[in-house]
């Protein structure tokens, strides 16, 4: 998703995503200005124009209206996409909560996003776990400050890097609700949310999409979000649902969604979002954003067929949350493939992800016997892995992948393995500390009396639906 400072030329999306914009000033923002300086010079210096001209950063149109159209897109998955996923996927007692707090978790990362988030993930500074202090509260990021693209002495407005880059930690923030849904104190997810996005989502998007990244250093391939995103999300909300413990009457009274008309609905948001999410990942409006785009397509598409076809020999019947189960499966584990899969490999990783997602929500999650809302670990959370490990194959140029990777599979397996590894690790043990010291503050969850009424009145004094 992201380009080192200073790109070297490549036909396409490069291997992972790196470092963060280039510094501000860096090229004239005006082609205007330096044809006229170059009209005016003498001929001595006009014999230097290529150079000028090659080292000169240029902005073209066409990148930027696609960045802003896929920016806009991926708020589109949020507000309304996942929001009204996830609301129908509760019981109608509890829609409305889940409305306000997708939305508030939206409005709360923004505002910290401009103040530090984007600073201490894409700032300046040459570490391994985080960007620094010099862009808080986006100091020097001004109208004419432009970002790299994967396109040598080609950029984008670095405002626009930041908003597209914004809507990257809403989602995953907001992702979290699904598992906490129908239980959580509102006042408790919104202390979690500013202080995960702070100390979780920031430093694993600093070390696998900066160029001084812990995770980019090893190489590992993660295109749009796989690990940063979903692992990330999942493993968070895998945590909390375990220490909110299970919802009263899991496993004895029916917990069905209210709504399967909204949750399609929702789904189907989340899908033509998706492409702003994916294809926007190649930052510019090139053969790179349509690989990424048929991809989106076509491992959904995969997806869709593999669990309908797993439900249908399993239980009979395929069913409509399935579907969009099997849908948000595929597209979260092509996100790490999108830019270096072939079409085919998508369909692949997507069914693959489809069938694991499908053990995961259940056969483990009643095994284990945690209550994970809305399944966002295990389709987030496990399909995230299947993404990002099978990302490894699927690049191969044997499996029509573009080769971006390590030439040896093992070694790439390696390298996003290790890259899986730690985006767990530290977001199991950050987000527990994080859990406990909100618990200690605030509490975690409702009275018993609050979740038997629903959450619609007890937490926000109104119904989502007034029949």
């Amino acid at each position: 998703m992201h380009p080192p400072i200073a790109p070297e030329p490549s036909p396409g999306p490069v291997a992972g995503c790196a470092r963060a914009p280039a510094a501000p000033g860096r090229g004239p923002r005006a082609p205007l200005a330096l044809a006229a300086a170059l009209a005016l010079a003498p001929a001595a210096a006009l014999a230097e124009a290529p150079v000028a001209v090659a080292a000169a950063a240029t902005v073209d149109k066409g990148d930027v209206a696609w960045m802003l159209t896929a920016t806009l897109l991926v708020l589109f998955m949020i507000v309304p996409g996942l929001a009204l996923f996830y609301g129908g996927l509760v019981r109608s007692k509890n829609m409305l909560s889940v409305l306000m707090q997708c939305t508030a978790t939206t409005a709360l990362v923004i505002v910290l996003w401009v103040f530090w988030g984007y600073s201490l993930a894409f700032g300046e500074e040459p570490s391994a776990f985080w960007g620094g202090t010099g862009k808080l509260f986006l100091a020097g990021v001004t109208a004419a400050a432009l970002a790299p693209t994967f396109t040598a002495g080609v950029a984008i407005p670095e405002l626009l890097f930041v908003a597209f880059q914004m809507t990257f930690a809403c989602i995953t923030a907001a992702l979290i609700v699904g598992s906490l849904a129908e239980r959580i104190r509102f006042s408790a997810l919104v202390l979690f949310v500013l202080l995960w996005v702070s100390a979780v989502y920031v430093p694993v998007a600093h070390m696998v999409w900066d160029g001084d990244g812990l995770i980019f250093g090893w190489g590992a391939l993660d295109f749009a979000g796989g690990t940063v995103v979903h692992i990330n999300a999942g493993v968070a909300g895998l945590v909390g649902a375990l220490l909110l413990g299970p919802r009263i009457g899991f496993g004895r009274e029916n917990l069905a969604p209210h709504s399967m008309t909204l949750t399609m609905a929702g789904a189907s948001m989340l899908w033509v979002g998706w492409f702003g999410f994916n294809a926007g990942s190649n930052l510019e409006a090139t053969g790179g954003a349509a690989l990424a785009m048929i991809n989106t397509f076509t491992a959904a598409a995969g997806a869709i067929l593999a669990w309908s076809a797993i439900e249908t020999l399993a239980r009979g019947k395929a069913s409509m949350l399935g579907a969009a189960s099997g849908l948000v499966a595929g597209l979260v584990a092509v996100t790490p493939a999108a830019g270096y899969a072939g079409p085919v490999g998508a369909i692949v990783l997507g069914a693959a992800a489809a069938a694991v997602a499908y053990l995961a929500v259940t056969w483990m999650k009643h095994a284990l016997g945690y209550d994970d809302s809305l399944d966002v670990f295990g389709i987030h959370g496990a399909g995230g892995i299947i993404g990002a490990l099978g990302t490894a194959i699927v690049d191969r140029t044997a499996l029509g992948g573009v080769g971006r990777g390590a030439a040896s599979l093992a070694d790439q397996l390696l390298a996003q393995a290790l890259g899986v590894g730690v985006t767990v690790l530290w977001s199991a043990v950050a987000s527990l500390v994080l859990y406990l010291v909100v618990d200690t503050l605030v509490g975690l969850r409702v009275s018993p009396e609050a979740e038997r009424e629903g959450l619609d009145l007890t937490a926000h004094g109104e119904r989502a639906w007034n029949l």
